[in-house]
């Protein structure tokens, strides 16, 4: 079964949805890897990496998706909504399709891939369970996302972080405000400690205060009713716009004594919350830097322009957009892992599972046959349940 890597076409990506390293365990499952040439050269991996493991290179873009059984990208059309469709004529009937493809978000482009006849599998929506850890692409990316927010920070701020006893006097650290202590937040808790700075964290999730607290961060506690912040997935749940603004009131003392802020918190399928408003902004200090790590969703501060960064009284708010691909080396490398386990899953004996038959391949399993096939997605586009699936 030929597995086709084409290169990544989202203007600025950097990542290759596999590495050389993963060629050989996939070999040994009875998958052939079919690599568009240069496809890795952005991550780091050059085409004779690939080769030397077993790979095979082919120069022309559409050869890689007509040849192939199974094709896996990084962002798939839908995830990529600058010139993902160019890729949809590539696509044919019976194949299959594995990568980022935001279905709770882009009803239009979904539908157009169901449209191709492809069988896809959106990654987003691996479980969050034990057995499907392995396969967490959306975890992995996060955490590199998380990491380089506080990286964007630290270069960005007009301060160092780290405490500083000098000839020429002690320099205090900056004082860091992580919002959303999921995978991301809770990297960027972690790095930014290990950089010196004084760091704090608020989540509408009580539980997650023993891991803010594990990593050296203090856990910011609000008098809010939040028993019913947290879905079965361990993902926060969308609450009464009464809830966030009273959070808004509530935060607005704790941001305006941050040096800067990283914000996280998203709700799956939806509009990011308005948890930073622009009165909020103007009470932070000259120099203080906003880093938003839900732009693409709409944003947690409600003066964020995605992929755009902009200056409000002196407050600096990065858009940021696509933070994973900036560290595309190990951000490859994880994803690469995440794909293997999921493709060792998929086909077994060389032949494709039924997805009915596995609940991460059932939970995963977006669209075949010329439909969106998946219930969830279905549900939050507003289509109908299907009687039966293909």
């Amino acid at each position: 079964m030929i597995v086709g890597v084409p290169k990544e076409i989202y203007p600025g990506e950097r990542r290759v949805a596999l590495t050389p390293s993963v060629i050989p365990m996939l070999a040994k499952a009875g998958f052939e890897v079919l690599l568009e040439s240069g496809a890795g050269v952005s991550a780091g991996y050059l085409d004779n990496q690939y080769q030397e493991k077993g790979a095979k290179i082919e120069p022309a873009r559409g050869a890689v998706f007509s040849r192939s059984d199974i094709v896996v990208q990084v962002l798939c059309h839908g995830a990529n909504d600058k010139n993902g469709a160019l890729d949809l004529p590539l696509l044919h009937r019976g194949q299959v399709l594995v990568g980022f493809l935001r279905p709770l978000a882009a009803a239009q482009c979904v539908q157009q891939v169901a449209r191709t006849g492809v069988t896809s599998f959106a990654v987003e929506l691996i479980p969050r369970t034990t057995r499907a850890q392995s396969m967490d692409a959306l975890s992995s990316m996060a955490s590199i996302a998380g990491y380089k927010a506080v990286l964007v920070v630290a270069d960005t701020l007009p301060r160092i972080f780290p405490m500083m006893t000098t000839a020429a006097g002690t320099i205090t650290p900056s004082r860091i405000l992580v919002i959303g202590a999921g995978v991301a937040g809770l990297q960027a808790i972690a790095t930014a400690k290990r950089l010196g700075a004084v760091v704090s964290a608020y989540d509408v999730r009580p539980a997650v205060k023993e891991q803010v607290q594990s990593l050296g961060g203090r856990f910011v506690e609000l008098p809010l009713e939040t028993s019913d912040a947290q879905d079965a997935g361990g993902y926060a749940k969308q609450q009464e716009e009464a809830f966030y603004a009273k959070q808004r009131e509530l935060l607005t003392r704790v941001i305006s004594e941050s040096d800067a802020l990283i914000t996280t918190a998203v709700v799956p399928g939806k509009r990011a919350p308005v948890l930073v408003t622009e009165s909020m902004v103007k009470g932070m200090a000259p120099g203080s830097v906003i880093v938003d790590l839900a732009a693409e969703r709409g944003g947690n501060c409600d003066l964020t322009r995605p992929g755009e960064t902009v200056v409000v009284d002196g407050v600096t708010i990065i858009g940021s957009v696509n933070l994973a691909s900036g560290a595309p080396y190990h951000a490859s490398q994880m994803y690469a892992r995440n794909l293997t386990s999921f493709l060792t899953n998929l086909v077994k004996e060389g032949k494709l599972r039924p997805p009915e038959s596995d609940d991460i391949l059932r939970e995963t399993f977006l669209t075949g046959g010329g439909e969106v096939v998946n219930a969830r997605v279905r549900e939050v586009l507003g289509m109908p349940a299907l009687v039966a699936q293909v």
